[in-house]
């Protein structure tokens, strides 16, 4: 097997601007954050980004001036709030966003994981939805039955980016025994073009073959892996570490303007040259395992 282990910069160089990016993950858990500061530090611009739900990848984004378009059932920081910086810039035109309900983006995940262009959907029917993007939906006809469904493109997008578990050099993932609900990332990642994964560690093949029916991605769907431990901070990795809520608060206080904004990403990212240096912001690996991670592990 081909060795596919590199560092994070050198796999976000391979992202050219006005690139789609679909992410996994969800609102509070397993976004691909430390990849996303990287595309800030490398001022990567004119991206579009597709999710199921996410939320302060996404707006950091946006604080960053980097962010295009965003389709995804809802993007927001949950029990801390609206994505402030994100909805700044939808307001102010600056970002135009593509709205669905969780059947039919779930729908457009599968059709893409399926290899066909799009998926019916009973739920859009009787509403507006089409409205906004006939070429993203619009009403069909059943070829056998003549029922009326609405049909929803399926993904198109140039790279895929998933905060995995534990992986090994070849880019084979896999997930815990103990895990919440894992949303949708095997399939967005199975429908990818290029997949891109960061893992929480890398571990030896010899480890992974050890309980092979954990490798939800195996190694010939991943372009690149990067280590990357605590690289969904300040969000949650199950079984792993639970969210930093001061850390998250923070965030939350400094986007409720755009130079709070600002000010967050000129320090939190684009002042911190590589990913260890944000973590040392926060004290460390140590302290932050110490301090958040899942009872009973020291990963």
């Amino acid at each position: 097997m081909k060795e596919k282990l590199t560092s994070l910069s050198e796999a976000v160089r391979r992202i050219p601007s006005g690139s789609r990016i679909a992410i996994g993950g969800s609102i509070e858990r397993r976004q691909p954050v430390a990849i996303v500061r990287e595309i800030i530090r490398q001022s990567i611009g004119n991206l579009s980004f597709y999710a199921f739900s996410t939320g302060l990848s996404v707006d950091m984004l946006a604080a960053a001036g980097l962010l295009a378009r965003v389709e995804s059932v809802y993007v927001g920081l949950f029990w801390h709030g609206l994505a402030p910086s994100f909805r700044r810039a939808v307001e102010a035109g600056q970002v135009t966003v593509g709205d669905f309900s969780e059947s039919a983006m779930g729908g457009r995940i599968l059709a893409a994981c399926n290899g066909v262009t799009f998926a019916p959907v009973k739920a859009l029917l009787g509403t507006d939805m089409a409205k906004q993007d006939p070429s993203l939906v619009t009403e069909i006809a059943c070829p056998f039955t003549g029922e009326q469904y609405a049909a929803v493109r399926a993904l198109q997008t140039d790279f895929t980016i998933i905060h995995g578990y534990r992986g090994d050099r070849f880019g084979n993932v896999q997930w815990p025994l103990a895990r919440d609900a894992d949303d949708f990332d095997q399939s967005v990642a199975r429908g990818s073009k290029r997949l891109i994964v960061t893992v929480e560690e890398i571990v030896d093949y010899e480890e992974i073959m050890r309980q092979p029916n954990l490798t939800y991605i195996p190694a010939q769907w991943v372009e690149c892996v990067v280590e990357a431990p605590f690289g969904a901070h300040p969000l949650a990795v199950d079984a792993y570490y639970d969210e930093d809520v001061d850390a998250i608060q923070a965030y939350t206080e400094a986007g409720r303007t755009p130079e709070g904004a600002k000010a967050y990403v000129d320090e939190y990212v684009r002042g911190v040259p590589t990913h260890a240096d944000y973590l040392a912001r926060f004290g460390g690996l140590k302290a932050l395992r110490q301090r958040l991670s899942v009872k009973g592990r020291t990963a």
